[in-house]
């Protein structure tokens, strides 16, 4: 049964779909002004596993999500680019792409851009006029009226009046009351605009989010995520235009992913700390990431660190260690694996909150009895295929074994290379040269390559995770 904690009740929920069998789940997705960052890379791969764990259990999943594509950010960095928001945005969301791609993140069912629902926000905040949620201020803004919403702050359990504490309203003022928050920009000189019944303008950042899950999910649907800070403001201005315009219910369940930390501290660029996904697979394999990143249970805080990055790498050698004499086992198919205590153990954890570290932790005990199974082929094929079928839902192990154990990065002596002198050191064997056999062995450890004699000679080696 599956359980999923719901950030607005702040507890674990028996899940209930709206529709038997089919979820609806629209997740925040990037601002696209700049490369993904490891952040980003948290929230992209946990509701990937999500999404492809509910599909492995029969559920129908309909995953929806967005891009922001015009937005302050988008407009400053453009112009200090000289080129078209659009072009820019273009750029980004292309390269936005290829590092999902690299991560092994499937693409959601819908990727819905703001700028193609200009039209619907526009309707929308018309609604929320006439229903006197919002107003059109005399410079062309249009606001919502946060005093006006009975339950704001119910996500985050914050009190209307508590968010005055710090509020000043400036000379030029036009607002009713400083909570209030803008629902449609007025335009600036040189700023891109669209028409509206107010003047020329553009959506806010939190508009478009409930303009597009309307238009993509309905009015209420199942399940909303995205990263650590968007509860407040974000996500609970969504509730408040979403159930002041359409009369209902916005969303079930409220799901968040945990913030990453490197070494310790918040990551900000003014630190140096600040790492974009590309930053991080020139130096380790994509897989070494996402392991990382599965490790933990989704709402959890990561920090990202070497030696954690070592130890995924380490982790992920045992899996594909015992899974070097079975690359051509195929994935056995979740039908086959129902009476599999593996399989069990495996759905009991993803069903408790997606606990992915519990999971883990199941298939380490799996690895050790597929180890312990290499004299029973039948039995060891049968645990190296369900190996194989969990490490498709997390989105690990699906590299060929040998490939990964001798994947290098940047710096790192080349294969070719250790093919060489592996050759050379048998040779020097043969000639019973057996100090140059060594110096070749100490040479390669040196080089981060681990070789593993049996005594048929060298016949594997893989590389330490250092």
């Amino acid at each position: 049964m599956l359980q999923i904690y719901n950030t607005l009740t702040r507890q674990k929920e028996i899940f209930k779909p709206i529709h038997p069998g089919k979820i609806s789940m629209y997740v925040c997705g990037i601002t696209v002004y700049d490369y993904c960052h490891i952040g980003h890379a948290r929230v992209l791969v946990a509701f990937d596993v999500i999404t492809k764990f509910l599909r492995s259990q029969g559920w129908d999943v309909s995953y929806v999500r967005n891009i922001t594509d015009i937005d302050d950010k988008i407009i400053k960095r453009a112009n200090e680019n000289g080129e078209e928001f659009s072009m820019l945005t273009k750029r980004f969301i292309d390269y936005m792409h290829e590092d999902e791609a690299r991560l092994g993140i499937a693409r959601p069912d819908i990727e819905p851009r703001a700028t193609a629902y200009i039209d619907q926000i526009v309707d929308m905040n018309k609604t929320l006029i006439d229903k006197g949620f919002a107003y059109a201020a005399s410079n062309g803004d249009v606001y919502y009226r946060v005093t006006r919403f009975a339950d704001y702050g119910k996500l985050t359990n914050k009190n209307v009046d508590e968010l005055l504490v710090g509020a000043r309203i400036e000379v030029d003022e036009v607002k009713e009351d400083p909570r209030d928050f803008v629902l449609w920009k007025a335009a600036k000189v040189g700023e891109p605009a669209w028409k509206s019944p107010w003047g020329n303008g553009r959506p806010g950042w939190h508009i478009e989010c409930s303009a597009m899950s309307k238009n993509c999910c309905g009015e209420t649907f199942d399940i909303h995520g995205g990263g650590p800070d968007l509860p407040f403001p974000h996500h609970e201005n969504e509730i408040a235009q979403s159930e002041a315009a359409n009369g209902c219910k916005y969303v079930n369940y409220w799901m968040h992913a945990g913030a990453v930390r490197v070494d310790g501290e918040k990551m900000s660029k003014s630190l140096g700390n600040f790492f974009t996904i590309r930053d991080v697979l020139e130096k380790y394999h994509p897989e070494v990431v996402r392991f990382l990143l599965v490790s933990s249970h989704y709402r959890s805080p990561i920090n990202y660190a070497e030696d954690n990055l070592i130890e995924a790498r380490t982790g992920l050698e045992r899996f594909y260690g015992a899974l070097r004499d079975y690359a051509d086992v195929v994935p056995t198919s979740l039908a086959a694996m129902a009476d599999s205590d593996y399989y069990k153990a495996f759905v009991e954890a993803m069903n408790d909150d997606f606990n992915t570290r519990v999971a883990l932790a199941g298939m380490f005990d799996l690895v050790r009895d597929l180890n312990n199974a290499k004299n029973n082929p039948e039995l060891a094929q049968n645990l190296a295929g369900q190996l194989k079928a969990f490490g498709l839902i997390l989105g690990v192990l699906q590299e060929n074994p040998e490939v990964f154990l001798q994947a290098g990065g940047s710096g790192q002596i080349a294969a070719a290379d250790v093919e060489r002198l592996i050759a050379e050191r048998i040779q020097a064997k043969t000639d019973k040269q057996y100090a140059r056999a060594d110096e070749i062995r100490k040479e390669l450890l040196a080089a981060g390559v681990v070789l593993e004699d049996s005594r048929d000679g060298t016949t594997q080696w893989r590389r330490e995770s250092v």
